[in-house]
């Protein structure tokens, strides 16, 4: 009997080693929905690199485009026509700084932006309209869409050529048509300050509304198109430099929209805004039911607040302990569905509340993660993951309360099998702040494991207990995964600085380049994998991205004793050159009196101690971290005598866009620490 234990344990060990990177990484992921006014659905989904829209019609699922490369052009911005009968898409990246369109394939043609246009039965090929992004609906055959900062227009037709809209100093976008279709509303931002504006489409001429010193963006129209609502947020200062971690004031202003006239319905009573505006999905809007919508953080969470026209009646209709990304509105506008982590801090549910009210009604909870609700064709849709599946589109049933798949079907090569379930992991730093994880480690396989800690990056994120809901952290899950099946405990860290935890968690004391306050909750993490009688205290190591990779290089650096090996995706080494040379102030508002701080608290500060093996993974058309910070620290740890390995992505950007980019870092990285932490 002892006997048939042991064979049947060392088939379950040697199975789940077995188990392929591709069985884990291989979902395809969903996003994108759109409908249309005939009762079709449109949504795209990545199945390994090939990225395609999908249509759903009279209960039936097909799929409309045929793109069958692995070549990294996103799809985004679907949109119907006023019949149905077209949908306009847009295929490519935005160009980086210097004009170039993302071109991760290196394709000899190489890559742009463009707007397509596809008829809505299946077989039918699509047709290129012209080089821009956010197209708009103008009457029934036409879109105004950006380009360079300007607007144009384009029938939706074959062969027909682009329009200049108006010509506008600034950068115009933000675009919007008024219920009448008569104006098009935008923003024309001008650097230091922004206008809104109205564009009439009749006697071609353009409105300026209340023109201030501020940064006004985010316009909405009122439902009957007589009014309408914007944020205004300060101009500008000399020397003010743009600050992540930091907040706006902010105010919510209704103008008429003849007059041009406007005025202030409600005032932030602090820094609020920022964070509440450029993270969140829809940061204003306008209610049939004649209620103003917007996001703050006044009260400590980033929530959904509602006034009436007037400034009266504000309220939270989103209250509780928990953080709201994205909403939509029921059929009439009276409520909304909202997706956030309250009472399951860990992961994301639906709600629906009243705009008047509020009142949060659960609408999905359980183990599951769900996102992005829509109401769409009298019925309730969002894209939920599982702790084994990932982004699908999913219909509420209201009378069974069930959720019910509409999406393909997954392919041969996933398979859920091999993953374990996330276990929510509550830690404390050494100065007491209490910190989230999730505990990757498969209990079947017996004897002591190496230990790995992951770092997301951002900093504004964080991971949850089963799959994420943007690709980069889809990947990253689906590799932690791999990663335990193959005989690791990977404990991820929600460290401070992240978003699911209030609003004085995501904006802590001495964070990043003013003291890197959040490496002690890396600290935290590594000494709690140590407490594991699974884990090898010996052998524990740490890999994250970006802002991950910037706590990765500074656990190698000062922590040797701790962590043994590192693999540091694209990190940040050294904040006061992120500030002179990638962005003034590095978008972390680094000035001249900050910059000795800043590289004090960068890994490049001290390496005296920095002995552990690394790997360096960077693509070298990154638009979010130089190339040149690996190259840096890189070269100085060659000059230390330190093994280091590095992987680099020709034309890859900073979330690799090929399914091929990420199976090589995992096949990298897995092989790294294998070689380091197995031996």
């Amino acid at each position: 009997m002892r006997i048939i234990v042991f064979i049947l344990s060392s088939l379950a060990v040697h199975f789940a080693c077995a188990q392929t990177l591709d069985q884990f990484l291989s979902h395809p992921v969903s996003s994108g929905l759109a409908y249309s006014a005939n009762g079709q659905l449109a949504w795209i989904v990545n199945d390994q690199g090939q990225r395609n829209i999908f249509i759903r019609s009279n209960g039936t699922t097909q799929q409309l485009t045929r793109y069958a490369e692995d070549d990294g052009q996103e799809l985004s911005d679907l949109l119907f026509s006023s019949n149905g009968n077209l949908l306009v898409y847009v295929r490519g990246g935005a160009a980086n700084r210097y004009g170039q369109n993302p071109n991760p394939a290196s394709m000899v043609e190489g890559a742009e932006q463009a707007i397509w246009c596809i008829a809505t039965t299946p077989g039918s090929e699509p047709f290129r309209l012209a080089n821009g992004s956010n197209p708009i609906l103008v009457g029934n055959n036409k879109i105004v869409f950006s380009r360079g900062g300007q607007l144009f227009t384009i029938a939706l037709e074959k062969n027909s050529l682009p329009e200049p809209l108006f010509s506008a100093r600034g950068s115009n976008g933000s675009q919007s048509l008024s219920p009448d279709g008569s104006r098009i509303l935008f923003v024309s931002d001008r650097g230091d300050h922004a206008f809104i504006g109205v564009y009439h489409l009749t006697n071609k001429k353009i409105q300026w509304i209340a023109p201030d010193i501020g940064n006004d963006a985010f316009p909405v129209w009122s439902p009957d198109g007589k009014k309408i609502g914007f944020l205004r947020m300060p101009g500008t200062r000399v020397d003010e430099l743009p600050d992540l971690t930091g907040g706006v004031k902010f105010s919510v202003w209704v103008a008429d929209a003849t007059l041009g006239k406007a005025s202030s319905i409600w005032d932030s009573p602090a820094d609020d805004g920022g964070f509440a505006q450029y993270y969140s999905s829809t940061p204003l809007s306008w209610s049939k039911s004649n209620r103003i919508l917007f996001f703050s953080e006044h009260e400590g969470w980033n929530h959904v607040y509602a006034i009436d026209p007037d400034g009266s009646n504000l309220k939270d209709i989103t209250p509780g302990d928990g953080i709201v990304e994205s909403y939509s509105y029921n059929e009439d506008e009276t409520s909304i569905y909202f997706d956030g982590n309250r009472e399951d801090v860990d992961r994301r549910h639906i709600w629906m509340s009243n705009v008047k009210e509020g009142k949060p009604v659960a609408i999905t909870s359980g183990v599951g993660i769900e996102m992005y609700p829509q109401w769409a064709i009298g019925s309730l849709y969002c894209f939920q993951s599982t702790y084994n599946t990932s982004l699908t589109l999913m219909r509420y049933d209201s009378k069974t309360k069930n959720l019910e798949s509409i999406d393909r079907k997954v392919g041969a090569s996933f398979s859920s099998k091999g993953f374990v379930m996330p276990e929510q992991v509550i830690m404390k730093a050494a100065d007491g702040t209490t910190v989230h994880g999730q505990l990757f480690i498969d209990r079947k396989q017996k004897g002591k494991k190496p230990g790995l800690v992951f770092m997301h990056g951002g900093p504004i994120r964080q991971m949850l207990l089963g799959f994420h809901y943007s690709e980069y952290y889809i990947n990253a899950y689906a590799f932690n995964q791999h990663l335990a099946s193959q005989g690791y405990a990977v404990l991820s860290v929600n460290y401070r600085d992240g978003i699911g935890y209030g609003r004085d968690f995501r904006r802590a004391k001495d964070q990043g380049p003013r003291g890197a306050s959040e490496y002690q909750d890396v600290v935290a993490a590594g000494n709690y994998l140590k407490t594991l009688q699974e884990v090898d205290p010996a052998k524990i190591g740490l890999w994250g991205g970006s802002y991950g990779g910037y706590l990765t290089a500074m656990g190698l650096a000062r922590n040797p004793e701790l962590f043994k090996a590192g693999v540091d995706l694209h990190g940040v080494h050294d904040w006061a050159f992120r500030a002179r040379e990638f962005s003034p102030g590095g978008s972390w508002g680094i000035g001249e009196k900050d910059m000795a701080l800043a590289y004090q608290s960068s890994p490049v500060s001290d390496l005296s101690k920095w002995t552990a093996p690394v790997l360096f993974v960077h693509g070298d058309d990154d638009r979010n971290v130089l190339f040149q910070q690996t190259i840096d620290l890189a070269e100085k740890l060659r000059d230390k005598k330190v093994d280091i390995e590095i992987l680099v992505l020709p034309d890859e950007v900073h979330g690799f866009l090929r399914y091929e980019s990420w199976k090589q870092v995992f096949d990298a990285t897995k092989d790294f620490f294998d070689r380091k932490l197995k031996k």
